[in-house]
């Protein structure tokens, strides 16, 4: 079920004009799904004010993935996992496992994409080339979309989402419509939830450890955390005892330190923590101590995804974890 909030956005963007948008915000608040809602009601053969009619033949080819006029523009390794074709040159070449799928928009189906927007519509309808998430694209691939957004073909439009807009050429933002994703209100996201699956004492809780992002909080929930492990490991592993965090992968436990380390200097400065209640929080270290834990922590996440021994790499985070909860403020 489309979220309420996605739905309110969806309406607003279909009554305005515009060849190309950017939806920027932070991770959870859902990018990819408005994205797609947007290109599905452009490319629907009936489209209303509050989007496609999710009946007709260009709705169906969207949600099998074989439109004609769509071109999607997503890492391989995110176009795997939301079961969007790859190009048959791709696709043979991880079949043959001449290579690992691609973490970046690759240049080349950049070009196919570009080429793609060249030709006449199949069905009458224009053409859309949705990219996602648009931070991924290099330097050359992103290079490549600024000439045609530059130069718009007449009838293709674009559609660009990113957590991180910043990382962008400003010469892409410049020619895009930016649209802020919404934050929703924390009782429209706790219900949103429960329609999801999630069992209503946990949404709540979920939602917090998400930072109010509620399809963080889904993925979360469907990565097997519940709240009440939430509430209680950061109390845990100051007492040394780990055992709430032993089914943790590397990246999940560097992403629940990080949060942890930024509520602990919140507090330190006078804030409110974000991810954690304040009754769930260990005494904080010493701001220097937390702030050298914040920055080996930052670095981690760089390569955590490809740890050489991940045993290792546990112990060590588990480690320094500690030394800063330990230091005196």
């Amino acid at each position: 079920m489309t979220a309420p909030w996605i739905s309110a956005q969806l309406r607003q963007l279909l009554a305005q004009r515009g060849h190309a948008w950017l939806l920027h915000g932070p991770s959870g608040l859902g990018q990819y799904t408005l994205a797609l809602s947007l290109a599905r009601a452009w490319l629907c053969d009936r489209p209303t004010p509050e989007g496609a009619c999710g009946a007709c033949e260009s709705c169906h080819q969207v949600d099998v993935r074989a439109h004609t006029d769509l071109a999607v523009l997503m890492p391989e390794t995110a176009m795997l996992e939301l079961e969007w074709p790859l190009s048959e040159k791709a696709q043979g070449e991880l079949d043959d496992k001449k290579r690992k799928p691609s973490k970046e928009i690759r240049v080349d189906a950049m070009r196919d994409a570009l080429e793609f927007a060249q030709r006449t519509s199949g069905r009458g309808r224009g053409k859309v080339v949705m990219v996602y998430p648009a931070e991924r694209m290099n330097q050359v691939t992103a290079n490549a979309l600024l000439k045609t957004l530059e130069e718009p073909p007449g009838d293709v439009r674009f559609v660009l989402a990113t957590e991180a807009a910043h990382q962008l050429l400003p010469t892409i933002r410049s020619r895009c419509l930016g649209h802020a994703l919404a934050w929703p209100a924390q009782d429209e996201a706790v219900a949103w939830l429960q329609e999801e699956g999630v069992a209503a004492p946990a949404a709540a809780g979920l939602l917090k450890a998400a930072g109010g992002r509620p399809e963080d909080a889904l993925r979360l929930h469907r990565a097997g955390l519940d709240a009440k492990t939430w509430a209680q490991w950061p109390k845990a592993l100051v007492r040394g005892d780990i055992a709430l965090l032993a089914d943790w992968s590397p990246a999940q436990l560097v992403e629940g330190l990080q949060k942890l380390c930024h509520d602990l200097l919140a507090v330190r400065s006078g804030a409110n923590p974000r991810f954690f209640e304040p009754a769930d929080l260990p005494a904080a270290g010493s701001v220097p101590a937390l702030t050298a834990w914040w920055r080996s922590l930052a670095d981690t996440m760089r390569t955590v995804e490809h740890p050489f021994n991940a045993g290792l790499m546990m112990e060590d985070l588990v480690a320094q974890a500690r030394s800063a909860l330990h230091s005196k403020p």
